[in-house]
Order: C-alpha cells, then structure tokens, then sequence
C-alpha cells in the first residue's frame, strides 16, 4: 500500500454501481433492476425541449448558476405543494440547498457536523449504504443498530442506548429513511415519536428519496423540528437518475453550513436545466407513479407464489425479498443466473432488492426466478 494513503480507505470497500449506459453504443438487453431508477426514460417531448434548451439556453463555455436559485424556487414552491403547506408555514428557498445527487448532501451533512469533531452517526441496518461509506471516507465513526427482523422497523431501545452511551464520541447525526431502503417499509408513528424526542444537539436526517412513490412525507414537521433536515432526490419518480440532482430542505441555518461547505458550481447547468423542466411538467412525468404502483403489486403477487422467496411489502419503487431456508441456492448463485438470464437485481440487506420494471421486464423477473428455484432439487 502507498504510506500515503489512510489506512481506513484502503481497508474500505467501495461502493460498486452497475456499468451504465455509454453514449453511442447499442442498449444492453439486461433487465436492470437493481438501482431503483424509473422504469420510464423522459418523455420524447420533453427530450427535445431540453435539447433546444441545451443549444438556445446554455453557454457551454461559462460556469453554471452556482446560486441555484431558480431552481430553489421551483423546488419550494413543489415541496409546498406536495406536502399541502399553507401559505403561513410555506417553505422558502432559503431553506433548500441542492446537490450533486443525495450523496453530496450526505457529504456535506458529514462535514458540517462530524468531520474535525469527535462525533459519530447512527443508522439502522439494513439501510442505505452510502450513510456508513461516506462517514468512513472521512473517518467518522458508524454506531449501526438493527431492526426488526419480520417488521424491520428500527429497534428503538438499542438506538435509544446509542444516543444515551456515556462515550466520547457522542452521536451528533441520526439518519433514517422513510421508507426505507432496501426494505420498503416507512417510519412508524414510534419511530417518529423517537425522533421528535431526540435531543436538539442530534441532527435527524429524514432520507425522503421515494416520496412520490409513499406519498408520505415529513416536511410540514420542520418548523417545530429545526434540528431535522429532509432529503429528496429528482432520481426515482422524476426519472433523471442521469442527472444528479438532489435537495436538501431544513432550517435556514443548516442550510447555509451545508452551502459553506459543498463544492461551488457543484450542478451543472444541463442537470439544473432538466431538473426546472421536469418540476414545470410534473403532473405528466409523475402521472406513471399510479402504473408503477399497480406493477408492485402485481409483481408482488407473482413472487408471492414462489414457495422458495419470502416478500414484504413496499412503500417504495422496488420490492424486498429473502430466500426461504428451503432454498438451496445462495444469493450471490442466484444473482449470477438471474444475469445470464438476462436480470439483474440486487443483493443487499441480507436479501434482494427488485426495482420495479415495467410489465414485461417484471413478467420475466418473475419467470426466470420462478424457474430458477423451482429448479432446485430439495432432499427429502
């Protein structure tokens, strides 16, 4: 190992996304179904409109708006809507920053309150795995607790102690995801309880990221909760995974450490030109929201028939799944079949993550694990 580089990265494994799409070459065959991106790529209309955008709008040569500010505005005024805020309790653009896609955010969370401290986060596993990778890149110490293994809802009392610990390096950030993934369901009225109850020094991070697909949302609890910030992102339901675009919302005050602390002209111009478009066209773009929901449930009730797969109800775009004792394939087995079949899902958590496709895609999800498990010879 090269004696400069941080013995904690070289021991840390590093997040592996699938291989994408590359600009020119022939569209891979594979179902891919492991990134809960939307099943549905922007509409041909609104691709031609961000063209002419890009040619008539957009000065390649010149830095984009490091502001942010026409599209804090939009975003507010969707936020606003969406969660059914009076005009009296609206929130404001001051109160939203933006970001390289959530991950930045994160970051920008992590430097703002931990780096440099002693100072530790705490999250309930399984959950999304970019909180404990971003925390150990910048050496802050991950307090993990567990969950419920039929529910998965957060063991409170084990976060409760973790909160409480007589340590010295205090909890400072509580993140949770709502609803969570990989496991889909939202945050229970106890959970939220908790978290109202958490001391003010304890920044709460609400993950919101599949909030067009829950419809449950806890914006309109900011104002009595300045210690707590919300994420979302314009990657699931608003179907510009490519784009990177996501937001932070919480006190004015956080907002401007997390501006402080994120890099300038951190979004450029073509994603923050794609992210006004799809807000100016929302009600289309999120009118596929109530089909994906009907192919959850089919799919669900496919995969329900396969005696080998337990699977759990989801809030989200995607469906969570164990493989049953009886099944004598392992998950990584399973995984590489599904491939040469032509799927791809994800292993995490302890189980496999199903972003939901679209009919024919979760036809043949079902198909091919239907025949892979049932093909599976179990002794007597």
């Amino acid at each position: 190992m090269l004696s400069f580089i941080r013995p904690a990265i070289a021991q840390l494994n590093a997040y592996k996304p699938h291989p994408g799409s590359i600009i020119g070459s022939h569209p891979q065959t594979l179902d891919r179904l492991d990134t809960n991106e939307s099943t549905h790529d922007l509409p041909e209309e609104l691709k031609q409109k961000l063209g002419e955008l890009y040619i008539y709008s957009l000065e390649a040569n010149r830095y984009p708006d490091g502001s942010h500010q026409e599209l804090k505005e939009a975003i507010a005024e969707y936020v606003n809507e969406s969660a059914q805020i009076s005009p009296e309790t609206a929130l404001f653009p001051a109160q939203i920053c933006l970001g390289n896609g959530s991950d930045e955010l994160i970051r920008s969370i992590l430097m703002a309150t931990c780096l440099g401290e002693r100072a530790a986060i705490l999250a309930a596993n399984p959950t999304f795995s970019m909180y404990g990778i971003l925390a150990k890149t910048l050496g802050i110490p991950v307090v993990t607790v567990n969950r419920n293994p039929q529910t998965f809802e957060t063991n409170l009392e084990a976060a409760q102690k973790g909160v409480k610990s007589d340590t010295s390096v205090p909890i400072r950030v509580v993140f949770m995801v709502h609803p969570n993934s990989p496991t889909g369901n939202p945050l229970t009225p106890q959970e939220i309880e908790w978290l109202k109850e958490l001391p003010p020094e304890i920044l709460v991070v609400i993950d919101e990221a599949y909030f067009e697909f829950s419809q449950h949302t806890l914006v309109s609890e900011l104002g009595q909760h300045p210690n707590w910030v919300i994420l979302r992102t314009f990657s699931k339901a608003f179907q510009l995974a490519s784009h990177r675009v996501g937001y932070a919302v919480g006190h004015p005050e956080l907002i401007e450490a997390l501006e402080k602390v994120r890099l300038p002209y951190n979004l450029p111009t073509f994603s923050q030109l794609a992210a006004l478009l799809v807000l100016q066209n929302r009600q289309p773009i999120l009118s596929s929201v109530g089909s994906l929901l009907e192919e959850r449930k089919y799919l669900k009730e496919q995969l329900n028939q396969i005696s080998q797969l337990t699977v759990w109800p989801s809030a989200g775009n995607f469906l969570y799944a164990r493989l049953n004792p009886s099944s004598h394939l392992t998950y990584e087995t399973l995984g590489d079949r599904l491939k040469t079949l032509g799927t791809l899902i994800r292993h995490t958590g302890g189980g496999l993550r199903i972003t939901i496709g679209n009919p024919d895609e979760n036809k043949r999800t079902y198909q091919r694990l239907h025949s892979l498990l049932d093909s599976v010879s179990i002794p007597n």
